[in-house]
């Protein structure tokens, strides 16, 4: 049927507003960032600090732990989107991989003069358990964990604890070595955790 006069017109006027749309978004133009944000809008996922895939609540740290992966893939501390540690940093070693928020030779050294308050953030690499002896084991209880009492060898292991908790941490996950359940040969798989820390003197600013 051949389209004759106003019918015509809106049939023509249509072609060219499709063919400039279509124009402008694939050689740019003026239009074409809301014409590509009108079609990739609803398919880019919003981002978080530290990739959560909520914000954090007001007076709180965003946080996500990634321990080592078998011998080969080290672990990750990432704190308010700022990576602490990490293998691309160069600054992660096989067993514990801890950073201090407030503020290494032997690890009691490192952990008995801790300030109170003070958040501890812990990620396993290959093995941790080994050279911890039983007043290492409690310090890291007195920091909130009730895990480490049983950590074993090569053991996955990710922790947040603070000096002068007075409940247990409710951020810790362990992942037992064991051969019938292990993803890599000899090793658990790798502990990812993320979540908000509420803040606390003296960290509340």
């Amino acid at each position: 049927i051949p389209l004759t006069g106003p019918l015509r017109g809106v049939v023509v006027l249509l072609l060219v507003g499709f063919t400039w749309l279509l124009a402008s978004a694939l050689f740019g133009g003026e239009g074409s960032l809301s014409v590509r944000n009108i079609f990739t809008a609803e398919l880019r996922p919003r981002r978080y600090k530290c990739g959560l895939s909520a914000p954090c609540p007001p007076k709180h740290l965003a946080f996500r732990l990634v321990s080592g992966a078998a011998n080969v893939i080290g672990p990750k501390i990432c704190l308010e989107d700022k990576m602490l540690m990490s293998s691309v940093k160069n600054n992660v070693g096989r067993g514990l991989n801890i950073a201090l928020v407030n503020d290494v030779s032997s690890l009691l050294k490192f952990l008995r003069p801790l300030h109170e308050g003070t958040l501890v953030f812990v990620a396993s690499f290959d093995d941790a358990a080994t050279k911890m002896n039983e007043e290492s084991r409690r310090l890291f209880e007195e920091l909130g964990s009730t895990a480490v009492k049983e950590l074993a060898f090569r053991d996955s292991w990710v922790f947040v604890g603070a000096k002068g908790i007075e409940n247990k941490s409710p951020f810790e996950q362990r992942m037992k070595n064991s051969k019938s359940s292990n993803k890599y040969e000899g090793w658990p798989e790798s502990l990812e955790m993320d979540g908000c820390i509420p803040l606390r003197p003296p960290l509340e600013g």
